[in-house]
């Protein structure tokens, strides 16, 4: 399906952060965007390095952009890849974006407006946070 009108922005905001991704080695470029509580959009795009271990994603870097400028309240997240199927969030990321946001709407797109939705709970059906301590 192409992109909802709902989506639209979010989705944009994503394939634009997309193109400032720092990918040399793997050239998996991302683009993830995060929407506040109040309808503010922080963008942000994987950062890769030679060790690989030290490379962030998308999501995480808009996380951590949003909560250093004070937003700690979410309601969604899109994450746009250029693959022929949407690509989701990897295990890190949706440990922190529960630990952030609970149960965020997921939107994940292409570059051709491709959008599969579904929520962090479905994703992360068993997450560990402060319930588990």
């Amino acid at each position: 399906m192409a992109a909802k009108t709902a989506h639209q922005k979010l989705w944009r905001a994503a394939r634009e952060a997309r193109k400032r991704a720092h990918a040399p080695f793997s050239t998996f470029k991302v683009g993830a965007a995060l929407e506040t509580l109040d309808g503010e959009i922080i963008s942000g795009c994987n950062v890769e390095n030679a060790t690989y271990g030290l490379t962030v994603c998308a999501e995480r870097v808009a996380l951590f952009k949003a909560i250093s400028e004070g937003k700690k309240k979410f309601t969604r997240v899109c994450i746009v890849t250029d693959t022929a199927k949407p690509t989701s969030p990897c295990g890190a990321c949706r440990q922190l974006l529960w630990e952030f946001g609970g149960n965020l709407d997921v939107v994940m797109g292409n570059l051709g407006g491709v959008l599969k939705e579904t929520t962090m709970r479905d994703l992360f059906p068993m997450p560990f946070d402060e319930e588990s301590l």
